[in-house]
């Protein structure tokens, strides 16, 4: 059998897919090390494909690896500007690196469907409060308590809320 360039295009594609698979796997064993070395394996052009950088984020994140994670998620912003999530998470990164301005607004770049979500008006009250902008903080805070009333309790543990005198 002689080899074509598609069947070798196929084959590449297959090995991919496998390693994309694996560092999946190493993920929800809770072993991020080892989903890196598998996609860091990945062909260039590859490891600059959406799923390739979720899961570059996820292990990122797993690790702790807050600027390392920022980059990749507010390149996922990039790739992807309607995917709130991706928002939310380079928000967070940002602020984990201590840099929580920065955390803010990027946030507020985000698509309009974060404004229906009550994790958006949680983490905004969290990076306005810290930013000493209570008025602010609070309205946000209240908006998402009355989005999901679950987040009332997370609000009164909430290292970043400190002070913000959480009721109910």
């Amino acid at each position: 059998m002689i080899a074509t360039a598609g069947w070798l295009g196929s084959l590449a594609g297959m090995d991919v897919k496998r390693t994309l698979r694996a560092a999946s796997g190493w993920l929800e064993l809770g072993l991020a090390e080892e989903a890196m070395v598998e996609l860091v394996s990945l062909p260039p052009e590859s490891r600059m494909k959406r799923s390739a950088l979720e899961l570059k984020l996820a292990a990122e994140i797993e690790r702790n690896a807050w600027n390392a994670a920022s980059d990749t998620a507010r390149l996922l912003c990039l790739k992807s500007p309607k995917e709130p999530e991706f928002f939310l998470r380079a928000a967070y990164c940002l602020h984990e690196t201590g840099d929580t301005l920065a955390a803010r607004d990027w946030l507020l770049r985000g698509p309009k469907e974060l404004l229906g979500m009550p994790v958006f008006h949680y983490n905004l009250a969290c990076y306005l409060w810290t930013l000493g902008e209570q008025g602010r903080a609070r309205g946000h805070l209240k908006r998402a308590i009355a989005m999901d009333e679950t987040l009332m309790e997370s609000a009164k543990v909430d290292s970043d809320l400190a002070g913000i005198g959480v009721e109910g």
